[in-house]
């Protein structure tokens, strides 16, 4: 317990005295989840703003659906040039008993939401016009989705993200600066055994990696950005977890190979960087094509961002975890395997 308190202590002293390694840990990292949650924070929100021309029922009723800014012209033409100009996606004029609509063709989606918005409206105008009832009555009522606002998939994927830099950078890193100044060679003649050194080195890594989790959810769910945990996020432990060890194997095995400082950090960001724009970090995966969801599938960034993301923000039961935490496990044994096996405690 000497040896380990020592080791221990040792490594976080390197850590928090080492400013860059502050920054890369923390800082940046967390730069990227303000940035995203300030661009997407009212994603979605914004309302479509479209040019009116005189007044009448239609002008109200485009108004009533809640789902259009109106912006008032004097004449038609003005309000026509603004939409050839670009400057508007459609306009809506009415004089009398006469509606004008004409809208731009640039993007085939607003046109065709606009064009149903206005088509509706006039429908239901003509409709209270001839004092009949309906013969059809639509019975609309929302109903909660799986879709989540930016800020719920941002979060978990970039604190994934930050945490396996971390664990990755860490393990490679110590072991081969250690190695390179014979610093393991020192240990073990000591002698302490390789599981003293190993489990200081995790527990460091876990340490640091709870400690960003904290501050990463802290930012997320304050006002401005408005991250909500779920009631079972308590279940993304055992999955936040076993990602830190596989990322710790994984860097491990970068370490064991690699022969300088230089050499370990280009190879921890060949392993990590592809990882997180293939894994979901700054988008939903659901949302990329089929094959790049079927090669993240590969990958324990994946695993641990859709495992947190279940419980955190989504509130998956426990049957979520089997696939999660399987994965990550499998990662952990082999990986870690492989790592002990190409271990030296000096260079050749």
């Amino acid at each position: 317990m000497t040896a380990f308190k020592s080791l221990a202590s040792a490594m976080v002293k390197i850590f928090y005295r080492d400013k860059a390694t502050l920054f890369f840990t923390f800082v940046f990292p967390l730069m990227f989840l303000v940035v995203f949650g300030l661009l997407f924070r009212d994603a979605g929100t914004s309302k479509t703003e479209i040019g009116v021309v005189g007044d009448g029922p239609v002008i109200v009723g485009l108004e009533q659906t809640g789902a259009l800014d109106l912006k008032r012209f004097d004449s038609v033409d003005e309000a026509v040039q603004q939409v050839r100009d670009g400057d508007l996606p459609a306009m809506v004029a009415q004089d009398g008993d006469d509606v004008t609509y004409r809208f731009a063709q640039s993007d085939q989606t607003q046109a065709g939401v606009l064009s149903g918005i206005v088509t509706g409206v006039v429908s239901h105008v003509n409709q209270a016009a001839t004092g009949e009832e309906p013969r059809y009555v639509l019975n609309a009522a929302n109903v909660e989705d799986s879709s989540l606002k930016p800020i719920q998939y941002i979060t978990p994927g970039i604190m994934s993200w930050g945490v396996a830099v971390t664990a990755v950078f860490g393990a490679a890193l110590t072991l081969v600066s250690w190695r390179k100044k014979q610093v393991l060679r020192r240990i073990r003649l000591a002698p302490v055994p390789a599981t003293t050194v190993l489990s200081a080195r995790v527990v460091v890594t876990v340490g640091v990696a709870i400690v960003q989790a904290l501050v990463f959810i802290g930012v997320g769910v304050l006002p401005l950005f408005g991250l909500r945990l779920t009631g079972t996020w308590w279940l993304a432990i055992p999955v936040f977890l076993l990602g830190i060890l596989a990322f710790f194997a994984i860097g491990m095995l970068v370490g064991a190979f690699c022969k300088t400082e230089e050499a370990a950090t280009g190879a921890a960001n060949i392993v990590v960087l592809p990882m997180a724009f293939l894994s979901g970090t700054f988008f939903p995966i659901d949302q990329a094509p089929s094959w790049m969801q079927s090669v993240s599938n590969v990958f324990p960034l994946r695993h641990m961002n859709d495992g947190i993301m279940d419980f955190l923000v989504r509130g998956q039961g426990p049957s979520a975890l089997v696939v999660p935490c399987l994965v990550l496990t499998g990662f952990v044994l082999v990986v870690g395997t492989i790592a002990a096996k190409v271990f030296q405690w000096e260079d050749d």
